[in-house]
């Protein structure tokens, strides 16, 4: 199937988990015959290039959140609101010169607000329609589920990265909510999919422990001084991964600790395949990446990063993770995981959702509107159809 289409993608510029998560659905819309163009910040340009090099590239960077070394992230958030907002009308405009100068067909954004456009179709990805707020303040949660649904309709598709039956990843920020009618279901987005176990030599020592580091600074600095602390007194081998594809494939050596900059996937895989526990933040994306190699991890949730928090709970409710809070992290914590589903099935799940997914979203006719909404009763495979 040659779909011959532009195709912008342009991922979230909080962490490296929006980057990762688009790149199997890059990679697949490459396979197909489409011209790929990612337009990003410089860090997850970096990722794409080295991970699916012959693409495209537009330096289009988006809203970029910090986090606070005293606010909990919620707060801090809530005061960048008006940057929030300003930077969303603000590539909206920009969005239009480069359809035009680009000549593209479709748009896909991951999380950014303001990358939609009447003319031509535009998909919006999102795993939480739900944006989680903190304990005290969930009476006002419908206000935010409001305003995204407002958000989620101005684009043609709303593309979740989830299953949609009651074993999935994402709770209360996906299920148990009325969708918009414009929802497809994707499955389960990692870019360790295909890669099957053994795929390069495993250069780390064995036992060891692996660290994953991601989001915006100062929360993955903290977390990495914590961790070094504890790896120092244990003399425990680890392995500590940054998370930041911009600086190449550095490594150095502490001691039994060992930094990486960076990983390509396939070493990456085999690293977290190979490591007797993974220690990360409960982000998203690394949950399933984490998912589909078929591993657990102990979760550390970013203080006051409210979804993080929750897909925390709730997902060592279910036994497939454990978690601990950051302030509990001190020398001589217990440091253990959980056991992860059977992937196998979910995987196979998550590979049809996506084949139907991006067959709607290439082939729906396209419509002068941006709704998405005209048709879509007839797909069985719609969130808004499947009962959610």
């Amino acid at each position: 199937m040659n779909t011959g289409k532009n195709i912008l993608i342009c991922p979230l510029e909080w962490g490296l988990g929006h980057a990762g998560r688009m790149i199997p659905l890059a990679g697949k819309l490459k396979e197909l015959g489409n011209r790929v163009i990612i337009g990003s910040g410089n860090a997850r340009l970096a990722l794409f290039r080295q991970e699916l090099p012959g693409l495209e590239y537009i330096l289009f960077p988006g809203f970029s959140p910090r986090y606070s070394r005293f606010l909990p992230q919620y707060l801090a958030l809530l005061f960048r609101i008006p940057s929030l907002v300003f930077n969303s009308f603000s590539e909206h405009r920009r969005l239009k010169r480069i359809i035009r100068d680009y000549h593209i067909d479709l748009v896909i954004s991951d999380n950014r607000f303001g990358l939609w456009n009447r003319n031509i179709r535009c998909v919006y990805v999102t795993h939480m329609p739900r944006i989680p707020f903190a304990r005290a303040f969930r009476f006002l949660e419908w206000t935010g589920m409001l305003l995204h649904r407002w958000v989620m309709n101005k684009y043609s598709f709303c593309l979740i990265p989830d299953l949609p039956g009651e074993v999935n990843l994402t709770g209360r920020l996906t299920h148990g909510l009325r969708l918009p009618p414009n929802t497809l279901f994707a499955g389960i987005l990692s870019r360790f999919d295909a890669q099957p176990a053994g795929g390069e030599k495993d250069s780390f020592p064995v036992p060891r422990t692996t660290l994953i580091l991601s989001g915006p600074e100062p929360q993955k600095s903290i977390l990495r001084d914590k961790f070094s602390a504890i790896f120092r007194t244990t003399g425990r081998p680890a392995v500590i991964l940054g998370g930041n594809p911009e600086e190449g494939l550095l490594r150095s050596a502490d001691g039994d600790m060992i930094f990486c900059s960076h990983l390509g996937s396939v070493e990456m895989g085999e690293l977290i395949r190979g490591s007797e526990l993974v220690i990360s933040r409960p982000g998203y994306t690394t949950i399933m990446e984490l998912i589909s190699l078929g591993c657990s991890a102990l979760l550390v949730p970013t203080p006051g990063q409210t979804e993080q928090e929750y897909l925390a709970e709730y997902l060592s409710s279910k036994g497939w993770f454990k978690t601990v809070q950051q302030g509990d992290i001190k020398e001589g914590i217990s440091l253990s995981a959980g056991r992860p589903p059977d992937s196998a099935d979910l995987m196979t799940e998550s590979t049809k959702l996506l084949d139907l997914a991006v067959a709607e979203i290439l082939h729906y006719p396209n419509q002068q509107g941006h709704s998405g909404k005209a048709g879509h009763e007839s797909s069985p495979h719609l969130g808004g159809i499947v009962g959610i």
